[in-house]
Order: structure tokens, then C-alpha cells, then sequence
């Protein structure tokens, strides 16, 4: 909004938007590393401190667009160090088990609630001061935020030592987890359905003009997907259980996207609306990816995979909301949501099969490496089984 008032190019309004995404993958990469190697508390402080730090200079007139949107660059490099290393705290604090899926889950539900709440809030804060004022209570909540996490959480120690810089550090513990076939499935399984999801919501409002609907569909074409992922985590983690849920993940992420080809019905706004909270829904597999990959990946790399995870998951959102933007401007809006919906649900199905690959392969190596210790029990056992004999006679 304020980019938008300062230049008036809608252009320029997006970037503000997408820069929010893209810069991710450069803290998600190069400063993964801080989410091991210092005290997640520490951590979680610094990145809010320094978020306020960032934003607090775009509520000051005379500000440039271009400080504006170095400014806006440099918090979402920040952001996913925050949450990665958030999420692999939350596994030394709830363990690798159906404690930590649920704890993700509700996480992830408060960050959908808190979105639907603030796009409300920000909307009629708006209507009564200006955007650089507003802004002003984005500092404070950060401030809030860095408060809270350091007189209301317990120290806990790094979970790795410092090696080498923390460029280096980083690069090598995204090296090892990609590295890895079984995550790097996984992680992709994070990735790419978000990446072909957005595409409703980045054409929300010209798809709300093709309907007529005024800004009030508008903003309920926004909220729908967030309010399905939301049923369906609730759902997904009240009545299922751990090993039901895992069964699951893998064919909710082959059904998640097929809502999608409704569109080409081209159907009015409740129908709509209903197809968007079905898909998502469908997120809800992420709570069988979340157990797989907390698994997956060693103590000592977690808080770079999560920090990692966090980095591609929005990125591959903010490059599916240019593609979708792009492909829209020749194809159109329904026709780009319907191939979403397709090229999607292809390349769910395919991320699908190969993760059911190579899950038999780590059983298999789990099998493997556990047949010399059977081996041993069983010796064990006959030789004790000797020794009774012995005994007994």
C-alpha cells in the first residue's frame, strides 16, 4: 500500500508483495547455519530485533521506494532463519514422535488464522491512519514477539559446534540434505503442490473481476484456501491417528490440486469458494510429510533443514505467483488455473511414487542393518539356551 501510494504503478506494488518470498532462499541457504550452531533462543531474539530494525525506517517520510524495498528484502531473508530454527526447537522440546506433527500442525494453524486476522485488522487500520503508521505496529509486534521468546522460554543449547564460516556451514548442511534422496523427495513434496496452490489466490483479483464480485468476493477468494488448510489440519489431526495419517499424506498430495480443474465449469462464486476449501484441505498431508522428515533428517542438521524447507517452501510460492501472472496475461485466468491444476497433479503424482521408493528403500536398509544384530540376539539366546541346559544337568 505504501509503494503503491508513493508511485501509483501497480507493478511496483507486486514487487513490495513478491519480495516478501524470493529473498528467502538467500537466508534460507547462507545463514541456515545459525539455526545449529548458536542457542535457539539467542537466535529467535536477534531475528525479531532485527526485523524491527528493518522495518522501522519504512514508517519515517522521505524514505526512497528503493530503501523500501531493500528494506522488505532484508526481513524475509531474516524470516526463514526464524522459523527454521522455531520448528527444530520445537522438536527438542516435543520429541521426533506425533507430539511434534501435532505441534507443527497447530503452528501452522495460528500462522493461518493470525494471516486471515491481519489482512482484516491491516485492512480497516488502513481506513484510519496512514500506511507508514501502520507500520509502526509491525515494529511493535516484533518487539512483542523478541520480549516474549526471551523472558517466557527456557535456554537451550546449541545442537552443533561452529565449523568453518557460517557461509560455508551452511552450504555444506544444505549439501548434506539434499544430498540425501529420501529428503530431498520429502523437502519436494513440501515445495512444489504450494507452488501450483497459489495460483488462485495470485489471480484472485482479476478472476473476482471475470465474476463481478466486487472487493467482497475478492476477499473471500483470499480466505478460502486458508480456511480449508485449516479444517483439514484440524480434522486430520483430531481424527486420525499417526499411522493413518502417514498412509494418507501420499494420496491427499495426488487429490489436493484436482479441485483446480473445476474451474474449467467456470462456476460462480460459492462453487468456488468450495472448490478452493477442498484443495486446501488437502494440505493436511503435510502432517505424514512432517513425521517422515523430522526422521529423516539427523539431530545435528535439523535446524538447517527446517531452515532450508522454510526457504524453498516460499520460494517455490512466490515463483508459482510470477508464473501464474505470466501465463495468465496470454492464456487467461481460468485456463492458467485449470493447467495449474493438471501440470500439478502430474507432478504431485510422479513426487508421490518416488517417495513411496525410496521409503521402501529405507526400510529395506533399516531391515539390512539390523539383521546383524538379530543375528546376534539369536546366538546370544542359543548360547544361554546351552548354558541352562548345562546348568540344569
Amino acid at each position: 500500500m505504501l509503494v503503491y501510494d508513493l508511485t501509483g504503478s501497480p507493478l511496483l506494488s507486486a514487487l513490495a508483495f513478491a519480495l516478501g518470498f524470493l529473498p528467502y532462499l538467500i537466508g534460507g541457504t547462507l545463514l541456515a547455519g545459525v539455526a545449529d550452531r548458536f542457542p535457539a533462543r539467542r537466535v529467535l531474539v536477534v531475528c525479531d530485533l532485527l526485523c524491527a530494525l528493518c522495518v522501522a525506517p519504512m514508517a519515517l517520510p522521505g524514505v526512497p521506494v528503493a530503501a523500501l524495498l531493500a528494506l522488505r528484502c532484508a526481513v524475509a531473508v531474516v524470516s526463514p532463519v526464524f522459523q527454521g530454527t522455531r520448528t527444530a526447537t520445537l522438536a527438542d522440546v516435543l520429541g521426533e514422535g506425533d507430539l511434534f506433527v501435532l505441534g507443527r500442525s497447530l503452528l501452522r494453524i495460528v500462522s493461518q488464522s493470525a494471516l486471515l486476522v491481519g489482512y482484516a485488522c491491516g485492512g480497516v487500520l488502513l481506513t484510519v491512519v496512514s500506511p507508514r503508521h501502520a507500520l509502526l505496529v509491525t515494529v511493535g509486534t516484533f518487539l512483542a514477539s523478541a520480549a516474549l521468546l526471551r523472558f517466557g522460554t527456557r535456554r537451550r543449547p546449541a545442537r552443533a559446534g561452529a565449523g568453518g564460516t557460517l557461509v560455508a556451514d551452511s552450504l555444506r548442511g544444505a549439501r548434506q540434505v539434499l544430498g540425501d534422496r529420501r529428503t530431498r523427495v520429502l523437502l519436494l513434496l513440501f515445495w512444489v503442490p504450494p507452488m501450483f496452490s497459489v495460483v488462485p489466490e495470485a489471480l484472485a483479483a482479476p478472476y473476482a473481476d471475470e465474476l463481478g464480485t466486487g472487493p467482497a468476493g475478492l476477499g473471500l477468494l483470499m480466505c478460502a484456501l486458508p480456511v480449508g488448510a485449516i479444517a483439514g489440519e484440524l480434522c486430520a489431526g483430531s481424527l486420525l491417528r499417526p499411522a493413518t495419517r502417514g498412509r494418507v499424506a501420499l494420496p491427499l498430495v495426488c487429490l489436493t490440486l484436482l479441485p483446480y480443474l473445476g474451474y474449467a465449469l467456470r462456476p460462480g462464486l460459492g462453487w468456488t469458494l468450495l472448490l478452493l476449501a477442498l484443495s486446501g484441505a488437502g494440505a493436511a498431508y503435510t502432517l505424514g510429510l512432517d513425521q517422515w522428515f523430522v526422521r529423516a533428517v539427523p539431530e545435528e542438521l535439523r535446524g538447517r533443514a527446517m531452515t532450508l524447507n522454510t526457504a524453498g517452501l516460499m520460494t517455490f510460492q512466490g515463483v508459482g505467483m510470477a508464473l501464474a501472472g505470466v501465463v495468465a496475461e496470454f492464456a487467461g485466468v481460468t485456463e492458467t488455473v485449470v493447467g495449474a491444476g493438471a501440470v500439478g497433479t502430474v507432478c504431485c503424482v510422479l513426487l508421490a511414487l518416488r517417495a513411496r521408493r525410496t521409503q521402501r528403500e529405507a526400510l529395506r536398509l533399516l531391515s539390512e542393518a539390523m539383521r546383524p544384530l538379530s543375528e546376534k540376539a539369536r546366538v546370544i539366546e542359543q548360547r544361554d539356551g546351552a548354558d541352562h541346559h548345562v546348568t540344569g544337568r
